[in-house]
């Protein structure tokens, strides 16, 4: 008896999630402007964040933002709540940085034969140990686009290498390796960082 409710209750939970925002995404798609100023504001500042991640520069990450929800209302059309309304608005955002990164011609490295070893430890994700999370954001901006690029995609916005490789056009090998060197690299600019802190303590 237990274990049904339980699920009910699961199903609930999954249900108001799914449906999030749901009239008024319904008014957006009848294109009442007030409710698309709404989903905007509701999104555009957290979204702006990831764009800003992406692609680094405060301008471009502005002009990504508002090129990715002209094709969020374009396109708004086309979704059918099969997931959260926010989940879906930032699978475009992340769509339009990458078309921004290409355009710019973003390289990966591949992995070279002596790198071949290189072990996937990305379930032990230790680098944000002991630290902040805003501590290893400001990091981020220190690493190559690529690595910065695919260690954000991975580690905040829940991508597996599979999936980071496919919207990339890299393998899967690649992002595994362009993951681990950044999260080197970032332990690496930590170090650094708090070095810094405590000879000026």
């Amino acid at each position: 008896m237990r274990g049904n409710l339980a699920l009910e209750t699961y199903k609930i939970v999954k249900l108001d999630y799914v449906n999030t925002h749901r009239d008024l995404v319904e008014k957006c798609k009848r294109g009442d402007r007030q409710s698309q100023f709404e989903l905007y504001r509701l999104y555009s500042k957290s979204m702006y964040n990831v764009c800003l991640r992406m692609v680094k520069d405060e301008f471009e990450a502005e002009d990504v933002l508002q090129n990715a929800f002209l094709d969020v209302f374009t396109k708004l059309n086309t979704f059918k709540f099969e997931s959260a309304i926010g989940a879906w608005i930032k699978r475009i955002v992340i769509n339009n940085c990458i078309n921004a990164l290409k355009k710019r011609r973003l390289q990966f490295s591949e992995l070279e034969d002596k790198h071949g070893n290189i072990r996937d430890d990305s379930h032990q994700d230790s680098v944000a140990e002991g630290l902040s999370v805003e501590a290893v954001k400001r990091a981020l901006f220190e690493l190559p686009d690529g690595y910065r690029v695919v260690f954000s995609l991975y580690m905040l916005e829940g991508y597996d290498h599979q999936e980071i490789g496919e919207v990339l056009g890299i393998s899967e090998a690649t992002s595994k390796s362009q993951y681990s060197r950044a999260k080197q690299r970032l332990k690496d600019i930590l170090t650094q960082q708090n070095l810094g802190l405590y000879k000026r303590s």
